[in-house]
């Protein structure tokens, strides 16, 4: 599988604690091509319609804290296509969570198939509209395939799921919540490595050091936001072993240098 890196969303510029240049946060996305299954999103960052009328589709207060680019060229659809591809050949979005930032792309691509939990889905579907869920993103009508938090063991943790039209050996959905109820991880095979979409379960790398060492903005942001710390720290531990036990390359939804690694 070939496996590209994207931004599907600049943000507000932010300061780095280890001396390298600010830079703006980012939605980090990954786009699979697979041999059989089509390409594979992972993650679907801001849309054309949060673009084009932000007003309308993204709350105020979320926009004048993140202050979101609104770029039309950032956005998933028009990446896939300067990359060469039909973007009808998406069949398939993977979903950390369900947060404005990770969703808004949805709309973009109405005949894939999404996959997320249950919980997750459950919990937009209750509380939105509000600041983290907006309806715009699915008022299409997905093709929603929804995960429960059971499953097979994986490199030590529990309930980690195949997802349904992906080849199980590539593709894996893993829990980590906390962010959200619902938040997960997607595991995809990178050669003889795994490759862990951690979406928001951390903000910055310096959190999965054995010292973690959290960002000073950004970690308000994520306390501000998450529903469970327990259960999120939880989550950052889970991350931490698997990237230095067992040699997974783990990186989250926002840091702007992680992403400059790829």
């Amino acid at each position: 599988m070939r496996i590209h890196h994207l931004n599907l969303g600049s943000m507000r510029e932010i300061d780095s604690p280890d001396g390298r240049p600010s830079a703006r946060a980012v939605c980090h996305a990954l786009l699979v091509e697979t041999p059989a299954a089509g390409l594979v999103l992972v993650e679907a960052g801001l849309g054309l319609h949060d673009v084009a009328e932000p007003g309308e589709s993204l709350d105020r207060e979320w926009r004048e804290l993140v202050e979101p680019v609104l770029a039309p060229a950032e956005t998933a659809v028009r990446q896939v296509a300067a990359l060469g591809y039909d973007p009808a050949d998406v069949r398939h979005i993977v979903l950390t969570h369900l947060d404005v930032d990770h969703s808004g792309g949805l709309p973009d691509f109405p005949q894939a198939r999404v996959h997320v939990t249950e919980a997750e889905l459950k919990d937009a579907l209750a509380q939105a509209p509000n600041r983290r869920y907006r309806p715009s993103h699915w008022a299409h009508g997905p093709r929603w395939e929804t995960y429960q938090d059971t499953g097979t063991r994986w490199l030590g943790v529990d309930g980690v799921r195949p997802l349904a039209g992906l080849p199980e050996e590539d593709f894996l959905l893993v829990p980590l919540d906390g962010h959200t109820r619902g938040h997960a991880g997607v595991a995809v095979r990178d050669g003889g490595r795994w490759l862990l979409h951690a979406g928001d379960a951390y903000f910055y790398a310096g959190e999965l050091e054995p010292a973690p060492r959290p960002h000073p903005l950004m970690d308000i942001v994520q306390q501000s936001a998450q529903v469970d710390e327990e259960r999120r720290l939880s989550s950052q531990a889970v991350l931490r072993s698997l990237k230095h036990d067992h040699g997974v390359a783990v990186f989250s939804a926002h840091d702007p240098w992680e992403l400059s690694e790829y």
